[in-house]
């Protein structure tokens, strides 16, 4: 992506070219509407509409070399696409520079310092690897990015940073004398001007180890000691240079995350909206972020009123004060690979019931506690839905692909709450919503985000904290068809259960009864409230969820002995995307056949399986692909069964991560009730989209077909997946 130069001079100009084109003189051979596609060296593809180029420009740059000739990158030079969470870094270097801070003993202020040199030498190319909070083995996660590391000497810590000294301008000096806060203070300017946040005892070290930089900015004058006046001076002073693609909320001295707020040039602040002052100051902040692109990444003083004050602004946060390496782990973008999903027997008249393990849109929690919980030994015995943030999937893609990979048929990944991001449309612990019940302005642009992570990472479902209003359910509906469900809290802080419903006659919203339980007896009592009444004459749908912190799944299994005891022989305990394809079909509702275990699928000559082409997966590793280079093939799927069939859904090439230009072009989608008179129900030419979602006026089939006479650009057609959704 950037070039690099035999040379040893520390700045120099290179001229790209004079030329400036605009948008409306280029020709492009492409069919409306025409797509610019850009590759990028990590193999990331940008695209956009070429109605949308205003103008291209290629112009002279000034900027630094590193000691091996490569452009030493600002915060502002980082490529940052609108449909990322985080900008695109370069893959990491071969081998990493690794130090354990727990071993070498690193005071918080240390910490705070070494990650923010991190983030700024990462900004150019990942190179250094740092570990702070090992709950998890060490090598889980570096060996899970296949990364290499050659180890720093714990007792000779500063060594990492004589290493790239080079690239780093000076200091900032600080002291946490009168308030802590001055941390997140330094760190911020650290980030903009390539400096290390340091106090007199850390520059002292420095100089010992032979690094006397200059200090550039010297806070130790300044008098504050209230969070409020020192963040009004990060405002009034350094506010207008910091991205405003992210915010970092995070204790002072805390260092987990300063690496990429280092590498963004974001503002590190720790506001409690409780306090009248410190919420003003932060809604002025949070004002300057776009809902439906940007996010606070971090954490709060408080849990419910900062996500809250935060969702006021359409913003999400991801929770993520101790999760480390940022700017490592999203530099390896790879594509998340998603599992099958196991087909699901015929639906009987029996109790379905399906338990939610909590915490997981807390991406601490996916690297640290998750990754041990994930070990124990009665995970794979039991169905068990957990918990997972859709926004690993660009912080850190291969985190995902671990779980996915040591999953089991009966563990099923759902989003926390309330998908991209936590979010809380209405808080029932404070019965206050704080986005607007009315109002679907700020609602959804977080339910597009939400949608495109949602599909990204492979998750059907969406545990939303606490409750929607019809207006927030009807977003959700109209944004997410991505979803098979949506679940709700019920805390039992109002009068009644809450009771479930079926929002645009399609979305199945359901209370957790019980929520954030802390036992599995807890989960029987709350069951049997229903099963007691269960007369085996139609099924019967039951759902809960439990806290992680108590529950794991060695103490959740003794659910399946509990719940058989209740009604022997009638419980089925299912994950969480066949309890809502069971829950649509027996309310005659629309819902995916091809999820049925009856379901029989040909197609013409593949390389791969037909199986591949509708077996809940669109990853290349599952993906169905023509035998023969001839741009055509068919698949053809028979589900022994008439349906009302009312909405099919394809993806290609490029939902798997591959190249857009192998994406079926022209697909026709046909049905018929015994197999020999078809009828045409979709056709479809220059498609250009990773994903063709269509809606038709339900028609009767008992068999559906696609056939595809324009594959990709190779001459193979490449099926990731269909979807045909039918109801009796």
């Amino acid at each position: 992506m950037f070039p690099k130069y035999q040379t040893t001079a520390t700045t120099m100009r290179k001229t790209l070219t004079l030329a400036t084109a605009l948008a409306s003189t280029i020709r492009l051979a492409a069919q409306q509407p025409a797509t610019m596609i850009t590759e990028t060296t990590n193999g990331a593809n940008i695209r956009t509409e070429v109605s949308e180029v205003k103008r291209i420009t290629f112009a002279d740059t000034t900027y630094n070399l590193n000691k091996n000739g490569y452009r030493i990158l600002e915060a502002n030079d980082l490529c940052w696409p609108d449909d990322r969470l985080l900008p695109l870094f370069l893959p990491p270097t071969t081998s990493l520079k690794s130090l354990d801070m727990s071993a070498a003993s690193l005071s918080g202020e240390e910490r705070v310092m070494f990650c923010t040199l991190q983030g700024l030498i990462n900004r150019t190319s990942p190179r250094i690897l740092l570990y702070n909070h090992n709950e998890e083995p060490r090598t889980t996660w570096p060996s899970a990015h296949s990364l290499r590391t050659a180890v720093i000497p714990t007792s000779k810590p500063y060594t990492l940073v004589k290493l790239f000294k080079d690239e780093v301008k000076g200091l900032v000096l600080y002291s946490n004398t009168q308030s802590e806060h001055y941390s997140n203070l330094a760190a911020t300017i650290a980030g903009l001007d390539r400096l290390l946040p340091v106090t007199k005892e850390i520059r002292a070290k420095l100089v010992a180890n032979g690094m006397d930089f200059p200090v550039v900015e010297d806070l130790t004058a300044l008098k504050m000691s209230s969070a409020l006046d020192i963040y009004t001076y990060l405002y009034d002073n350094y506010w207008h240079r910091c991205s405003h693609r992210l915010l970092v909320s995070i204790r002072p001295t805390i260092p987990y995350v300063h690496d990429i707020s280092a590498a963004c040039g974001a503002a590190c602040v720790w506001l409690d909206p409780r306090k009248s002052d410190e919420r003003q100051l932060l809604d002025k902040m949070l004002q300057d972020l776009t809902p439906g692109r940007d996010i606070v990444l971090g954490w709060y003083p408080e849990e419910r009123s900062g996500v809250g004050e935060a969702t006021k602004y359409g913003l999400s946060t991801v929770p993520a004060d101790f999760f480390e390496n940022t700017t490592v782990y999203a530099a390896v973008n790879k594509p998340v690979r998603i599992n099958p999903v196991p087909k699901r027997p015929r639906l009987e008249n029996k109790v379905y019931a399906t338990v939610y393990i909590s915490d997981g849109d807390n991406i601490q929690y996916c690297q640290h506690a998750m990754a041990k919980i994930f070990e124990q030994s009665g995970r794979g015995k039991m169905a068990m839905n957990w918990t997972i943030s859709p926004a690993l999937a660009d912080i850190s893609p291969m985190m995902l692909n671990h779980y996915y990979r040591k999953a089991t048929a009966l563990d099923c990944f759902v989003s926390g709450p309330s998908g991209l991001g936590y979010a809380m449309p209405y808080d029932a612990h404070n019965s206050r919503y704080y986005a607007s019940a009315t109002s679907s302005k700020l609602v959804k642009p977080y339910a597009q985000l939400t949608q495109r992570y949602l599909e990204k990472a492979g998750l059907r479902v969406i545990t939303v904290w606490d409750n929607l209003s019809p207006v927030q359910s009807k977003v959700y509906a109209d944004n997410c068809p991505y979803l098979y469900g949506l679940t709700v809290n019920d805390w039992e802080r109002q009068s009644g259960r809450l009771t479930g419903r079926v929002q645009s006659k399609w979305l199945p919203i359901t209370p957790l009864y019980p929520c954030y339980a802390n036992s599995a007896d807890v989960v029987t009592d709350f069951f049997n409230r229903d099963i007691k009444k269960f007369k085996g004459t139609s099924p019967m749908f039951v759902t809960g969820q439990v806290t992680v912190w108590d529950v794991g799944p060695d103490k959740l299994i003794a659910l399946k002995d509990k719940l058989d005891a209740l009604s022997p022989g009638n419980v089925n305990i299912v994950r969480a995307d066949h309890w809502f394809s069971y829950y649509n079909e027996a309310r005659h509702l629309p819902f995916d056949i091809t999820l049925l275990q009856d379901m029989e699928i040909t197609s013409s000559p593949t390389k791969t399986s037909a199986k591949y082409a509708a077996d809940g997966s669109p990853s290349e590793e599952y993906m169905w692909v023509s035998q023969a280079a001839e741009g055509t093939g068919w698949v053809q799927m028979d589900f022994k069964d008439t349906f009302q069939v009312s909405r099919y859904v394809i993806r290609h090439a490029e939902a798997a991560g591959l190249a857009p230009q192998l994406n079926s072009r022209d697909f026709t989608i046909e049905a018929s009730l015994d197999g020999d008179t078809w009828t045409t129900i979709g056709t479809h030419t220059a498609n250009t989209a990773p994903v063709t979602d269509t809606s038709i006026t339900p028609v009767e089939a008992r068999y559906v077909r696609v056939t595809v006479t324009h594959g990709g650009i190779d001459g193979h057609v490449r099926i990731g997946d269909i979807e045909v959704y039918g109801a009796h």
